[in-house]
C-alpha cells in the first residue's frame, strides 16, 4: 500500500506556478478560506442565536423533531434550561465535526475520491448554512454541517499534501500557507456574519456563511484541472497497512491515553465559542461613543492574537536552539497547559471584581485572557498535531492524525455540559472551575513527560518502511 502510494504522488506533477508552489495549491487555499468563513460565522452565532431567540418560547415549537430531540438530551444530561441545553448542542455540534473527518476520510479512502467528497461536502455545507435560515429547519441543518464538514475538512487537506512527490520540501510551505488562509477566514469571518446577525438578523449572518460556502465550492471546482488524481485507494489495493510491531503498538496507546489529557488542556480554549460569548455578551462593558460593539468581534481579536502567538512561540524556540536543546514535544505541551490554566483565572478575577463593584467587566480582562490564552494555545494543538504526526507508526499515520482531532471531539462535548454550570455557579466559580481543570491536565501532562517520555521522545522513532 505505500509502495502504490508513493507511485501515485511521485505521478502528480508539482510545477512551481504559483509563487513557487503548484497552481492547485492557489485553489485549495482559497477553497478552504471561504470554508473556514462559512464554519466560523455560522459558529460565532449559534449559541448566541439559541439562547437569544431559537429556544425562546414561540420560537422553540417551530423547529421541527425539536420535541423528541430535546428528550433525548436530557434523557442523557437530564433536565436542562434553555441555556444550558443551548450550551450542550453547541457542545454536541462541535464536537461532532471533529468526529465525523474519519468517516469522510474513509468514504473517500474506499469508495468516491477526494474531489467527489470534497464536492458533496461543500454541498451539504452550503445547504446546511442557508437551512440555518430558518428555524423550521434547525435540526436539519445542523445535520447537513456536520456531514458537510466530515466529507470536506480532512480530505481537502490531504489534496495539499498530494500536491507533492515525496520528500518535496515544499509540502511544510504549503501547510503553512493554508493555515495562512485559515487565520484570515478566523478573522475575518466573525465581523461579517457577526455583525450581520447581532445587528441586522440572524438570518443575515447564516445567509452571508451560505454564500461564503458557495463561494468555496465555486473556486474549488474551478481549480479541479489543477488537483491531485483522485481515485479510491482501495480499488487499486486491497491490502491492508503493515503488521504493527510491539514498540509501535506502544506509542498507539500512549497516543490514545494521552487524548483526554488533551482535552482537559484546551477546555478555555473550545470555550471561546460556546459560553464565552453568552457570558461575554451579559458582563463586558462594550459601548464606545454611543456603539455597543458586538461581542462577536473578540473572535476576531483572538484570532488575530492567536496568529501574532504562534509566529512569536515560533521565533522564540528558534532563538532558543541557538543556545539550548530545544525540549521534547510532551514537554511544550505541559508548558502550553501551565499558561493555559492562567487565562479563565484572569476572566474570574475580573468577574469578580466587577460583582463587588457593581460595574461591568472591562475588556482589558478580556484582552488578557485573549493574549494567555492564545500564547497557550500555540505550545498545545500545533505542538499536539507535531507529536502525533512524528511519534505515530508511519503504518497508520493518516489515522492517527485523526485520532488526534478527537480529543477536540472530547473537549467540545466537555465544555458543551461544563456551560451549562454558568448559570447556577456565576461568572467567578465558573471560569475559576476551568483553570482547575486545565490545571490538573498540566499535571497529567508532567506526569506523562517522566513516564513515557522512552516511548514519545524523538530518540526512540524506529524508522517504518
Amino acid at each position: 500500500m505505500e509502495a502504490l502510494m508513493q507511485q501515485r504522488a511521485t505521478t502528480v506533477p508539482a510545477p512551481s506556478d504559483v509563487l513557487g508552489h503548484p497552481r492547485g495549491l492557489a485553489y485549495l487555499v482559497f477553497a478552504e478560506t471561504w470554508e473556514r468563513f462559512s464554519y466560523y460565522g455560522m459558529q460565532a452565532l449559534l449559541v448566541l442565536y439559541m439562547g437569544q431567540q431559537l429556544l425562546l418560547p414561540g420560537h422553540v415549537d417551530r423547529v421541527g423533531g425539536f420535541a423528541a430531540f430535546r428528550t433525548w438530551i436530557e434523557h442523557v444530561y437530564g433536565p436542562l434550561s434553555s441555556a444550558a441545553l443551548a450550551s450542550v448542542i453547541f457542545g454536541l455540534y462541535a464536537g461532532g465535526v471533529y468526529l465525523t473527518p474519519l468517516a469522510g476520510g474513509f468514504i473517500a479512502d474506499r469508495f468516491l475520491g477526494r474531489t467527489v467528497t470534497v464536492t458533496i461536502g461543500a454541498v451539504l455545507m452550503a445547504a446546511g448554512h442557508l437551512l440555518m435560515a430558518f428555524e423550521l429547519t434547525f435540526l436539519l441543518a445542523l445535520t447537513c454541517l456536520l456531514l458537510g464538514v466530515g466529507c470536506f475538512k480532512g480530505n481537502i487537506a490531504s489534496q495539499v499534501g498530494e500536491l507533492y512527490g515525496p520528500g518535496d520540501l515544499r509540502r511544510a510551505d504549503a501547510f503553512q500557507i493554508y493555515f495562512l488562509g485559515i487565520n484570515v477566514a478566523v478573522i475575518v469571518s466573525p465581523l461579517v456574519c457577526g455583525t450581520l446577525g447581532q445587528k441586522v438578523a440572524w438570518h443575515w449572518g447564516f445567509g452571508a456563511a451560505g454564500v461564503g460556502m458557495l463561494a468555496g465550492l465555486a473556486v474549488y471546482l474551478s481549480g479541479r484541472r489543477w488537483l491531485p488524481a483522485s481515485r479510491p485507494r482501495a480499488r487499486a489495493s486491497a491490502r491492508g497497512p503493515g503488521t504493527l510491531s510491539r514498540s509501535d503498538w506502544s506509542k498507539v496507546f500512549v497516543l490514545v491515553a494521552l487524548l483526554p489529557v488533551m482535552a482537559l488542556s484546551e477546555l478555555g480554549n473550545q470555550q471561546i465559542y460556546n459560553s464565552y460569548l453568552v457570558w461575554g455578551d451579559a458582563q463586558y462593558a462594550r459601548t464606545f461613543f454611543g456603539f455597543e460593539a458586538p461581542v462577536t468581534w473578540l473572535l476576531s481579536v483572538d484570532a488575530f492574537i492567536a496568529l501574532a502567538m504562534i509566529l512569536a512561540v515560533v521565533a522564540f524556540w528558534r532563538m532558543w536552539s541557538r543556545k539550548h536543546p530545544e525540549p521534547d514535544e510532551i514537554v511544550k505541551l505541559a508548558i502550553g497547559a501551565a499558561i493555559s490554566a492562567l487565562a479563565p483565572l484572569l476572566l474570574a478575577l475580573g468577574s469578580l471584581r466587577a460583582a463587588a463593584t457593581g460595574e461591568r467587566v472591562s475588556l482589558a480582562w478580556g484582552l488578557g485572557f485573549h493574549l494567555v490564552n492564545s500564547l497557550g494555545y500555540a505550545l498545545l494543538f500545533p505542538v499536539g498535531l507535531a507529536l502525533y504526526s512524528r511519534a505515530s507508526p508511519r503504518a497508520i499515520g493518516g489515522l492517527m492524525i485523526g485520532v488526534y482531532y478527537l480529543h477536540l471531539f472530547l473537549a467540545n462535548m466537555t465544555v458543551g455540559r461544563l456551560g451549562g454550570l454558568l448559570e447556577t455557579l456565576g461568572g467567578g466559580p465558573f471560569w475559576l472551575l476551568h483553570s482547575g481543570l486545565i490545571a490538573a491536565g498540566c499535571a497529567i501532562l508532567v506526569v506523562f513527560a517522566v513516564a513515557f517520555r522512552p516511548v514519545l521522545a524523538p530518540t526512540t522513532e524506529a524508522s517504518q518502511e
